[in-house]
């Protein structure tokens, strides 16, 4: 009768495995994540993701990013001063209680991600942080950052999409604009028209200077663009802002986050009085892939479309900063019944899980838990 028994509870095991496996890779965003729902006048889906948390992330490129660094001569920056990108000066500072989500921070000021822009130049180049996403497969998609501008004239603040100097979507800030009665974001489509204007966007069709009700120095607040088939939209704590129609990117580029100064009078000015920074608490990426196997991976698991499979993706209609319940988003990827099949970076506290692709990491885990739990109860162990 023993080995019966023994038998019947391989069975009973092998269908937990294939229950529980089968959850994680069955999920529930297998379709996508949507702007609007299904039905809405204004409605588009992208098939992948990518979220950081930087309010608690302290391993950079483990959370998908790349700080950079590079010299750039005064002429080829055209102003005064040259640019020096440094990897000091792109510091990880997240909240010292791993299960805040605001309060003090590791270092000291405002916890999230430090981008600095130094006082001092070096051999004529003002030093300045900047660092890039490590996927370049993004291809359409809504892109969005938080974060809280340095309040110290001579720099720009930027988040942006790049393909190349003709192909790029910006959001930038001057600390020189801010002050109590002008609050202004640069919204800009570098084109070729730009670049016919010697990359001085300013005076091409695809530039406006968007008044805020708010002072971005002040505070952390969400700066979003979604880039669809006919127009890019820009957004601020989700209220839409302004679309362009014309000159629109065509290929797969990559976002960046960087902060700097030439000492251009007609720009950024410059360099600050003091070293300046620019803080980001998080990026979140929802866009369709131009790789070959990513688009692969997205017709496999989604089979034939369901909207009962795909993720609306929630608006961030406030200023996420302050407190604890104002300074905590929405992260898909806190969730894998959301993020299967994905590639997700996340630091998430108490977590093990670095990265998950195909959902195999958490079929794994999972895998291994019941089966530890099976072998004891089989007297195995």
């Amino acid at each position: 009768m023993a080995p019966v028994v023994f038998l019947d509870r391989l069975n009973v095991l092998g269908v937990l495995c294939a229950a529980l496996l089968g959850n994680v890779l069955a999920t529930s965003c297998d379709c996508g994540y949507s702007l609007n729902q299904t039905n809405a006048t204004s409605y588009a889906l992208f098939t992948d993701l990518m979220e950081t948390d930087f309010l608690h992330v302290t391993d950079l490129k483990a959370a998908g990013w790349t700080p950079q660094v590079y010299n750039v001569t005064p002429t080829a920056a055209r102003g005064p001063y040259g640019k020096m990108a440094l990897l000091e000066n792109v510091v990880p500072n997240p909240v010292k209680n791993e299960w805040d989500w605001a309060g003090e921070s590791v270092n000291g000021g405002d916890a999230g991600l430090q981008v600095y822009v130094r006082a001092d130049p070096v051999d004529d180049m003002i030093p300045m942080g900047e660092l890039v996403i490590q996927r370049t497969d993004m291809l359409l998609g809504s892109f969005r950052v938080a974060m809280k501008i340095s309040s110290a004239a001579g720099t720009c603040g930027a988040f942006f999409w790049f393909r190349n100097d003709t192909q790029e979507i910006d959001m930038e800030f001057l600390s020189k604009q801010l002050n109590d009665t002008s609050n202004p974001v640069n919204l800009v489509l570098q084109s070729p028209q730009s670049a016919e204007a010697g990359y001085d966007a300013s005076h091409t069709q695809t530039y406006d200077i968007y008044p805020l009700p708010f002072r971005p120095d002040d505070g952390f607040h969400e700066y979003r663009f979604d880039w669809l088939e006919d127009r890019v939209s820009f957004y601020a704590d989700g209220q839409w802002l302004k679309d362009m129609t014309i000159d629109l990117p065509n290929s797969a580029g990559h976002l960046v986050v960087n902060h700097w100064s030439n000492g251009d009078p007609g720009w950024s000015s410059g360099p600050p009085a003091t070293d300046a920074v620019l803080t980001v608490s998080y990026v979140k990426a929802y866009f369709n892939s131009s790789d070959a196997q990513r688009q692969r991976d997205y017709r496999r698991r989604c089979g034939k479309w369901d909207p009962q499979t795909q993720c609306v993706i929630p608006d961030q209609t406030r200023a996420p900063g302050g407190s604890n319940a104002t300074a905590r988003t929405f992260f898909f990827s806190a969730d894998p019944d959301e993020v299967g099949n994905q590639t997700v970076f996340a630091d998430w506290p108490n977590e093990s899980r670095r990265s998950v692709d195909g959902g195999a990491e958490w079929g794994m885990l999972v895998f291994g838990v019941v089966v530890a739990a099976g072998a004891g109860w089989l007297g195995l162990v």
